[in-house]
């Protein structure tokens, strides 16, 4: 049988992780194989069967010395590997600063998509500074069950496609998700699907269909920041918005408030986008033996 897998889960306003410490290398065969990757985070994030999460988490050592504290790769419950997850992340923070790998309040961490930065907060929230958004592109159309859909669309470290709604509640994300997501026109990685509603200024509801998920989430980090950031720009809020003094406060499917910061600069260019998230531990566990061998490959081999 397959040695003892130690694990933490968290919930990131909604979005649930399960974080694995892989510093010691013990995971390296593993972690070397997209297929095995794919079976194991497919295994454990089975709702009903396995754990249960939106994903899993590995903690690494940066191969790059000095370019962070810690790695970290990311596995959604499809079992693709995504560049970035934003409530991820801040699940990733808060379990690092309990086992105490970082010193000082601050702590980097290497993902695909770049070096993120955390820092813990008071009740339970925990900042994330996430890389900064590419392949901006506003007020754009496309088609969509026959009808015209006009969106607004960025890379927050993953791709995000963003549609605007009267009442996120009545919003038909189960069938409108799954269109957006696989269009023709977010091909070949295809999107995220996020929905707002415009609540008041400086405040949206926000319901995502998540790639890798294939399915609703109760929240989305990266999916929060994409949204405020095009919202702002879309609604033309007062400048304290776009400058970092003052959050864009996402009302997540949770029902837990997530706040963004960001900064727009004088030629156009947005900076220092971070993400607030509210962060809880769930529960340590170790994997049984018997679903320890079905994640890594190994039952009914002895």
């Amino acid at each position: 049988m397959p040695e003892p897998i130690e694990f933490a889960k968290l919930s990131g306003s909604g979005n649930d992780f399960i974080c694995i410490d892989g510093r010691d290398g013990r995971y390296t065969d593993l972690l070397s194989s997209a297929q095995r990757c794919a079976h194991f985070a497919g295994v454990l994030c089975r709702r009903g069967l396995g754990v249960g999460a939106d994903g899993v988490i590995f903690a690494l050592h940066p191969e790059i010395d000095g370019a962070a504290d810690l790695a970290a790769r990311f596995f959604e419950a499809d079992g693709s590997e995504a560049e970035l997850c934003g409530n991820g992340t801040g699940c990733f923070v808060r379990w690092a600063f309990a086992n105490r790998w970082a010193d000082g309040q601050e702590i980097k961490i290497l993902t695909t998509a770049g070096v993120v930065r955390g820092k813990g907060l008071e009740d339970d929230y925990v900042r994330v500074c996430i890389p900064l958004p590419e392949n901006l592109q506003r007020d754009q159309e496309i088609s969509v069950a026959g009808a015209p859909c006009r969106y607004d669309f960025v890379v927050t470290g993953v791709p995000h496609v963003i549609t605007y709604v009267q009442d996120v509640d009545k919003a038909d994300v189960a069938r409108l998700g799954p269109l957006l997501r696989h269009h023709e026109r977010f091909k070949p990685r295809g999107a995220n699907a996020n929905f707002v509603q415009v609540i008041g200024e400086g405040e949206i509801a926000l319901r995502t269909w998540e790639f890798g998920v294939e399915g609703e989430t109760l929240a989305c980090g990266t999916g929060s920041a994409a949204a405020a950031i095009l919202t702002a720009m879309r609604q033309g809020w007062p400048r304290q918005y776009s400058s970092g003094e003052k959050p864009i406060r996402v009302r997540a499917r949770s029902g837990d408030v997530l706040r963004v910061y960001f900064t727009v600069r004088d030629d156009g260019a947005i900076d220092d986008v971070c993400l607030e998230t509210l962060v809880r531990f769930v529960y340590h566990g170790r994997l049984h033996p018997e679903m320890a061998a079905l994640a890594t490959g190994k039952a009914n081999k002895d």
